[in-house]
């Protein structure tokens, strides 16, 4: 195999697009050929031997581009290995179950694909950049704002995911 990958993302703010490219910048790292391309781009997945998606959780929703994106490369993606990652608050949230209610929104914007890895990374949340009724929102739900993001928990991430996507590198 070329160990060619696509890591097609979506993101609106650009804390999932950040966390795309450092994905990307490990697995260039070990050896890899990579893409990092927001998927409304994305055209065609021929070339690739793997595919990471992407895309953040807002107020417990995945974005509808992944079930776009999924379903308009379907035949082509359940052929290749895919991992998958949501950002969101849920992980520094304190209400219980939200991590796991994160994750079943992940699986189930990705079917009928089977990915194989999928994780929930905590993200950045700026007031500054939402609206007041979604300021107004965030502080009577008492979500916590702020940058979250574990830089290190993504490197590690992505350094797994060589084996599990069965990638060969271009190196060797």
């Amino acid at each position: 195999m070329s160990g060619r990958i696509l890591i097609a993302y979506i993101s609106r703010k650009g804390s999932t697009a950040e966390i795309a490219r450092a994905v990307g910048k490990e697995l260039e790292a070990a050896g890899y050929a990579v893409d990092v391309a927001d998927m409304k781009t994305v055209t065609s997945l021929t070339g690739y031997d793997a595919v990471i998606i992407g895309a953040p959780l807002y107020m417990g929703r995945m974005v509808r581009d992944v079930g776009k994106f999924v379903g308009h490369h379907r035949e082509q993606l359940v052929a290749l290995p895919v991992a998958a990652f949501a950002v969101g608050i849920a992980p520094v949230s304190k209400e219980a179950g939200s991590v796991e209610y994160g994750m079943k929104k992940l699986h189930s914007s990705l079917t009928p694909l089977k990915p194989v890895a999928t994780t929930l990374f905590a993200g950045r949340l700026d007031p500054t950049q939402m609206s007041f009724i979604s300021r107004k929102m965030m502080e009577m739900a008492k979500i916590p704002s702020g940058d979250f993001r574990d830089w290190n928990a993504i490197a590690s991430w992505a350094q797994t995911l060589p084996g599990l996507l069965r990638v060969g590198s271009i190196t060797g």
